[in-house]
């Protein structure tokens, strides 16, 4: 049987500080954003700074995709074939040794509950990246953008570092990354808002207010995006800090300093509670488990404090 954490709450004006020392134990920053999705309540530390997405950068391009699916647009059975072209590395279709046929619907699939990086980049091209972008812009998000998918991603570290590395073969990111100092990879265009796909917490926590409000899109597409989150298979950041009373649906993002997740925690009684939380190491580790602790730490104090401030 789960046990459920320590009931941690505060009042919304003390949150930020508690947030701030909760990040600082873990040689950590963090940046967050928290709101009902229901009510008015919401909480933030940094809310509106810049951040660097990662993988959580998938969820408008599901969004996407199922927009499209509910417009005609895309038949969500039809069969495409992953290829060594996208074998960018990790897991699902990324990691398989042989070509993989798979539906559009499974590849949205593999993309939000797994973090799939193949299956995001050949999504990615079936709807679009203008039309990622019109959905930002549609939905008023003006401050995230989004430069490509991961293939883009990883090709701006094999460029800032290959001419640092030049016995490495520029196709080898995880060899680049391993090479460099950790001032180096700190320098990434990968580690820097301003150069790479981002946002801002708040950002996040209005996206995932309109999908889980069907506001996003047709209530058909939003229902399943909402379906997809809820079966993330990484419960290590924001799910640690919660037992069985809830259900989560999110997605994570992870790279050198940086690690993040934003989803929607939904308690019995049907209250909903929009969380994004960004943050960046003081270490570039891409294993970092007191840094992922502390995000549920952090997820249950927004939560807990929204919750006692809301009469729950």
């Amino acid at each position: 049987m789960t046990v459920a954490p320590q009931r941690l709450t505060d009042s919304v004006d003390t949150v930020p500080e508690r947030l701030t020392e909760i990040f600082r134990a873990v040689g950590a920053t963090g940046y967050v954003h928290a709101r009902e999705v229901d009510g008015p309540g919401e909480i933030g530390l940094g809310a509106d700074h810049p951040v660097v997405l990662a993988s959580v950068f998938k969820i408008p391009v599901v969004l996407t995709f199922a927009r499209q699916v509910e417009a005609g647009e895309l038949d969500p059975t039809e069969r495409t074939t992953i290829t060594a072209r996208d074998r960018i590395g990790g897991i699902g279709t990324a990691g398989c040794a042989d070509d993989v046929e798979m539906s559009w619907r499974d590849l949205a699939l593999f993309t939000l509950t797994m973090s799939d990086n193949a299956a995001t980049d050949v999504l990615l091209r079936r709807v679009g990246i203008d039309a990622v972008r019109a959905v930002l812009a549609e939905l008023g998000l003006e401050r995230t953008r989004l430069i490509g998918g991961c293939e883009d991603l990883f090709a701006t570290i094999a460029t800032d570092l290959a001419a640092m590395f030049p016995e490495i073969d520029p196709s080898d990111v995880n060899a680049l990354i391993a090479a460099a100092t950790p001032e180096q990879v700190r320098t990434l265009a990968v580690c820097d808002p301003a150069r790479t796909t981002a946002s801002t917490p708040r950002e996040l926590t209005t996206l995932l207010t309109a999908i889980w409000t069907d506001t996003a899109g047709p209530a058909e597409a939003c229902a399943r995006v909402r379906t997809i989150m809820g079966q993330q298979i990484w419960p290590h950041r924001i799910a640690s800090g919660f037992g069985d009373e809830v259900s989560i649906g999110a997605k994570t993002g992870t790279l050198p300093f940086i690690r993040n997740e934003a989803g929607v925690i939904t308690h019995r009684d049907g209250k909903c509670y929009a969380v994004a939380i960004f943050t960046v190491a003081d270490s570039p580790a891409m294993r970092a488990p007191a840094v992922d602790a502390a995000m549920g730490k952090a997820a249950r104090l927004v939560v807990d404090t929204l919750r006692a401030e809301g009469g729950q």
